[in-house]
Formats: C-alpha cells, structure tokens, sequence
C-alpha cells in the first residue's frame, strides 16, 4: 500500500536497488514512473506497462498479447513500449523512473544513462544486449534521451504490477479502453529543515541485499 498521496510505483522506486547508480533520498525525485513487463510463452506472450505520476496519478495501463521469440526480447519490446507511451504524455524535461525485473535490462539502462555523461559516451560497465533486441534497444535509448533525467531499478516480479498484465494480456484487455491522460503531478515536496545537505548519502542499494541479486 502506498504512502498518502505517494505512488506505489514511487514506493517500489525508492526501495529497490539501481544498479551503477547511487540512491540516496534526496535523489527520488521523479515526476513520473513506468513499470514494465514482458512474457514468454510457446503458446503466445505478451507486454504489460503500468504508468504513474510521482503523487500516484493514473496516467496509462497496457496488456497486450504479444509473441516474442524469447524472454529476452519481450522485455526490451515491454520497455520500449512503455516509454513510447510515456514520451506521447509527458513533457520533455519530465524526471523518470522505470521499474523492471530484468537484472541486465535495469544495469543497461543505467549504464546507457550514466554514458551520455562521459566526455567519449563510455558507459561505467559494458553494455550486454542481447542481440535479437538490438532494435528495441534502439528505441529504448531513443527514448532515454528524450528525458531530462532517467533512472531504473530492479525490482522482483511479485513485486512488478506490470507482470499481471503482461502474463494475463486477454483478462486485462480491459485498461487498454482506459481514456488517455496526459496528467501533471503535483509539485515536488518541500525539502525538510536541517536534512539533505549535510547527510551522508547512503550507498547504492545496488550493493544490498546479500550481493546474491546484484544486477553488475
């Protein structure tokens, strides 16, 4: 359940590692958050995107049946489309968080993120994609720097509100005839007297829990 006035996805967010990026609160700032998923089956996959506002604002849920070749590539493809249905509804200088279950997809990522930062485009760690999503990846890049600022964690599947959606595509077909929004969250939250700038941030979460979920 979400704090008042919070997003579930903001929640999720802020206590979910970010692999190669360090997450301390003050940090969490985003205006708004995607949560996608994608599935595999023989018998026929599909996509899943949740999207919310930084104050938990609806702004889109997508399930659509889908036939990857293989997980890899309906993860990419989910990301894709989640951004590309987030970019059409949000402004360009808009703050990002995205949310997924796949280890490498979130180190990607970030490490595409932290590249543009780097006088020669050089990523911290090297990038690993998969071939067959090289396309989608493309995309999703494309996206990335359409943003003002983007950050991804990784978060568990039982956790990801996508992975209904994706799993089940044809019982979920309904919040695809949800009215399209184009929603503004609510200004950021006043900084709190005293804190933020003399704490010491804490490490990346990318380092917790027990090393064995490290996404790097």
């Amino acid at each position: 359940m979400a704090a008042h006035g919070r997003s579930a996805l903001r929640d999720l967010f802020d206590e979910s590692p970010t692999p190669h990026i360090a997450h301390p609160p003050r940090t969490h700032h985003r205006d708004f958050y995607v949560a996608t998923d994608g599935s595999f089956r023989e018998s026929g996959g599909g996509l899943g995107a949740v999207i919310e506002t930084r104050d938990g604002a609806r702004v889109a849920r997508i399930a659509t049946a889908d036939a990857p070749p293989d997980n890899n590539v309906a993860e990419y493809r989910a990301l894709h489309l989640g951004l590309d249905v987030l970019a059409a509804r949000a402004p360009r200088d808009a703050r990002v968080g995205v949310l997924v279950d796949h280890d490498a997809l979130a180190s990607n990522v970030n490490n595409a993120i932290l590249a543009t930062d780097h006088p020669e485009g050089k990523p911290p760690q090297p990038l690993s994609v998969p071939a067959e999503t090289r396309y989608h990846w493309r995309g999703i890049r494309a996206r990335l720097c359409g943003f003002d600022e983007v950050r991804a964690a990784r978060i568990d599947s039982d956790q990801n509100p996508a992975h209904p959606l994706a799993n089940e595509p044809d019982r979920y077909q309904h919040v695809n005839q949800e009215p399209d929004r184009c929603v503004l969250p609510d200004p950021p939250e006043p900084a709190r007297s005293g804190s933020s700038a003399t704490e010491f941030p804490p490490p990346s979460r990318a380092d917790r829990n027990g090393g064995g979920r490290a996404s790097d």
